[in-house]
């Protein structure tokens, strides 16, 4: 684990503008109220639940005594593409800048169903919902920002997936098997952000992406689970789940470190440090992410994005 110390380590963050999903409760409240006492100028969090947003905004104010932090709660949906498109143009139309955006919002061993849009929901939600996201954004952040960043949240739980990874042909079913198909979609969903931080970072120059695990974390993440997968939690991570503060420190050791201290498409776990799940698999996953490139870029054809190669 890397040395790094929110507190110390996080650098004067003035001038910056930040949007996180999934940011009302959880891991994203966590990393929103960490920024916000580092004088970030702007901090957007995207959700569902105004009323939890409105009572994040309240508390900043008492991050620190020296910070006046401008949280903006994002009505966004990540269960369907148009909420999220029109998200973000409402941000677009709000700011001619974006520093950091902070891939957060997610589910994990949902019941089998669909996104509003019919594709399997954790992967709908996890995956294609950011992916539109950052699409949207892309313009901004490399035209706005001196050294543009991309976080995105995954898992250890990416090495669940399904034999041979993505099973893209049945991306519009809800995917549903006897034997730990929750898991089995969680896992390609895990695998879809680790793939797709890979694949921006070879076809998007200029914008620093990188995937990270926050460790098992005590949000409603976890704690909503039933008790069986709740148990599968606890016992195969030997009992060590993390607060929700601690959690958030890779995600703000990679949005917030030094330019250049970190490998553009890496996968990142524990805080700061290259993941050796990855290793000896490159070339496989390269072959999955080049997949999920052209797969992703069909599904999000019918709206106005630049194109890339």
């Amino acid at each position: 684990m890397a040395k790094f110390n929110p507190d110390i380590d996080i650098p004067d963050l003035a001038g910056q503008v930040f949007l996180i999903t999934g940011g009302t409760a959880g891991l994203g409240a966590r990393t929103a109220l960490r920024l916000a006492q580092h004088d970030a100028a702007k901090i957007y969090i995207t959700g569902r639940n105004a009323p939890a947003a409105e009572a994040l905004i309240a508390s900043a104010g008492n991050t620190s005594p020296n910070s006046n932090p401008t949280i903006t709660f994002l009505p966004c949906d990540f269960t369907s593409l148009a909420s999220v498109h029109s998200a973000a143009q409402t941000f677009l139309a709000r700011e001619s800048r974006l520093d950091v955006l902070i891939c957060n919002a997610g589910v994990m061993a949902t019941p089998p169903s669909l996104t509003s849009d019919g594709y399997e929901s954790q992967f709908g939600i996890n995956h294609l919902g950011h992916a539109m996201l950052i699409r949207t954004l892309l313009p901004l952040l490399r035209s706005s920002s001196p050294s543009p960043r991309i976080v995105l949240l995954t898992s250890l739980g990416w090495q669940l997936h399904p034999r041979g990874g993505i099973n893209f042909d049945q991306l519009t079913t809800p995917m549903e098997c006897k034997l730990g198909g929750s898991w089995l979609r969680y896992g390609q969903s895990k695998l879809a952000n680790v793939v797709y931080a890979r694949e921006l970072s070879k076809r998007v120059p200029g914008v620093e992406v990188v995937s990270v695990h926050p460790g098992v974390v005590r949000t409603g993440l976890v704690d909503g689970l039933g008790w069986v997968k709740y148990g599968f939690v606890w016992v195969t991570n030997l009992g060590r789940l993390v607060s929700a503060d601690e959690g958030c420190w890779n995600t703000l050791w990679a949005a917030t470190g030094p330019t250049g201290g970190r490998v553009n498409g890496g996968f990142y776990e524990p805080v700061g440090v290259l993941s050796r799940t990855v290793e000896g698999k490159e070339d496989w996953l390269d072959e999955v992410g080049g997949r999920l490139w052209q797969w992703t870029e069909g599904v999000l054809g019918g709206f106005a994005l630049e194109e890339i190669p």
